[in-house]
């Protein structure tokens, strides 16, 4: 080897670094799972909600609307406030604020009135169905929750009819009966509502004279007569009206027995507060063309 070599370079050596892929987990999984059990459960929610009855869809949408505070502590839904203040009121001090909350607590909910109208059709058919007397009529009552409340409908039968032909003359059993309802009728706080309703069978002077319209007015107070005579109070009656044979029963020829009826609407609350305004004097003043009150100076 020669003496006048230059320094020695370094020897370096490179290996190959070999990497297994990062195993990700299974989170997609989890999510996967979360979103497969939130689908099932929206369309079993959809599937629900398409059986429900109307009662039903009803009462689900006030829970819905309930603030989970107020459902947990077993509260009412119109005492829910976000007022810090105590009672709702501009001063703590002040019970107008605390009044008007228990006012609001007082306030019935929709399924609540459900839940009244249809303990009153049981008792009905319970107290009807108990009276010997009276088990055959029970035939001829008819019971629909409307929007407006609870209608019951007293239907005539050829067999069986409620008055006397053409005359608003009640007959024995359909007293008896109206009177059997009066009680029970009077055990809710709602205003009432009665109608009279006539086949088309018109009379030969046609609508000139004593009419369809007439007739049915007529036995329509001669049901108020009676239900105030078994109990009623009549201060609870909002409107007595005949319908003649414009309001035939759905399905049926205008014709038939059936459409002979005398309905008794038991009013929601709202209801009646709608047909009150109707015939509100303030609001009709408000009208163009009605004159405007006399008032003393």
């Amino acid at each position: 080897m020669s003496s006048n070599a230059g320094p020695h370079r370094p020897i370096i050596i490179r290996r190959k670094r070999y990497t297994r892929p990062a195993h990700h987990g299974g989170s997609w999984k989890i999510a996967l799972a979360d979103f497969m059990t939130a689908l099932m459960a929206l369309f079993l929610v959809l599937w629900i909600l398409s059986t429900a009855s109307p009662q039903q869809l009803q009462g689900l949408a006030e829970y819905f609307r309930t603030p989970l505070s107020v459902a947990m502590t077993g509260g009412d839904r119109p005492s829910a406030s976000t007022s810090a203040i105590p009672g709702g009121g501009d001063d703590p001090a002040h019970v107008k604020g605390e009044q008007a909350r228990v006012d609001l607590r007082q306030q019935t909910r929709p399924a609540d009135v459900q839940r009244r109208f249809s303990e009153l059709q049981a008792r009905i058919e319970r107290v009807v169905s108990a009276d010997p007397s009276l088990r055959e009529l029970l035939g001829q009552m008819r019971f629909d929750t409307i929007p407006d409340g609870l209608l019951i409908q007293l239907v005539d039968t050829d067999q069986r009819p409620m008055f006397e032909l053409g005359s608003d003359q009640v007959a024995p059993y359909m007293r008896d009966l109206l009177r059997t309802l009066a009680p029970l009728v009077n055990e809710l706080p709602n205003r009432i509502s009665l109608s009279g309703h006539t086949d088309s069978l018109r009379y030969a002077a046609g609508e000139s004279g004593y009419s369809n319209w007439e007739l049915s007015a007529d036995r329509a107070n001669a049901s108020r007569r009676e239900l105030v005579a078994g109990g009623l109070d009549s201060a609870r009656l909002l409107r007595v009206t005949g319908m003649g044979d414009r309001v035939p029963v759905p399905g049926t020829d205008p014709g038939d027995a059936v459409n002979r009826r005398i309905a008794l609407l038991v009013l929601s609350d709202l209801a009646a507060e709608r047909i009150q305004a109707q015939h509100d004097t303030s609001t009709l003043q408000d009208l163009p063309g009605m004159p405007s009150p006399l008032r003393s100076e």
